[in-house]
């Protein structure tokens, strides 16, 4: 028998969140799992953007984390990524939903990885470590983002091979996608990288470009250039200082939705 969940409980609706149902869980493996939820007809949101999820807490009120929705503005479900954290006052709980459970759904996405907040170039990249992958899988979804740049470029890096999540669809350029698959068959490529196991690609990011094995397959330059490229950090501190810094000393400048630049970037959620 299956322990009982604090989780299965009947939510309320908040003045700042609905309650959704879990249509699906996936464990990529003891690390990483994905979910997806009902999405209210009133919520609309831009794909890259990040979202509050969560559970009842312990003290009879919502115990919310933000996180980057994976799936594209378009879809009827929203999907999310996850770390699991087993001291993690939500990842631990929530890494133990099941279909026809309830969550909390903020009502204001938000977020600076979207199109809006970079300037128009040919190539964009999006660089992502660990769950950083979502808003990523999001804008790979997207048609808009086919049409706004002649090369969509995914690269992500994790530790073990069992956490390139969605490896298969992202290889195949979402291939059975209605929507983008004939136009991520020609624009997407998709770079994995694992750091801790024997992969095709075994280093970091920054070494990638670097060496220029980054670019293989890719039109033009093989390097980043501001005056073509745009890009999208996403990922733990360092990875974000670590590249804007290298960004920057580029030429490339910070983007916003209030201002768009050449490069913008987001922490990868956890707690």
């Amino acid at each position: 028998m299956s322990e009982p969940q604090a989780q299965v409980a009947t939510l309320e609706p908040t003045a700042a969140a609905t309650v959704e149902t879990v249509l699906s869980v996936k464990h990529w493996d003891e690390r990483l799992f994905s979910f997806t939820i009902t999405r209210p007809a009133s919520f609309r949101f831009r794909s890259g953007e990040f979202v509050m999820i969560g559970l009842q807490g312990d003290n009879g009120r919502p115990l919310l984390r933000a996180y980057s929705v994976a799936s594209p503005a378009w879809a009827e479900e929203l999907e999310f990524l996850s770390i699991k954290v087993p001291d993690g006052p939500l990842t631990s709980r929530l890494q133990k939903i099941q279909p026809g459970d309830q969550v909390y759904l903020g009502k204001k996405p938000t977020g600076t990885l979207v199109t809006d907040a970079l300037l128009p170039g040919k190539r964009l990249f999006m660089l992502s470590t660990g769950t950083g992958l979502a808003p990523f899988l999001s804008l790979a979804r997207d048609p808009d983002v086919y049409e706004f740049y002649e090369q969509v470029v995914v690269v992500h890096s994790v530790r073990k091979v069992s956490e390139l999540a969605f490896r298969e669809e992202l290889a195949s350029g979402f291939a059975d996608d209605p929507l983008v698959g004939e136009q991520a068959a020609e624009k997407l490529h998709y770079v994995p990288t694992v750091t801790r196991e024997p992969f095709a690609n075994n280093v970091r990011i920054d070494k990638l470009i670097e060496s220029g094995a980054l670019f293989e397959g890719i039109p033009g330059e093989a390097r980043l250039d501001p005056a073509t490229d745009r890009v999208m950090l996403c990922g733990s501190m360092d990875m974000i200082k670590d590249f804007a810094a290298l960004l920057e000393g580029m030429g490339f400048v910070e983007g916003s939705n209030a201002n768009p630049g050449d490069f913008v970037i987001e922490r990868a959620f956890v707690g």
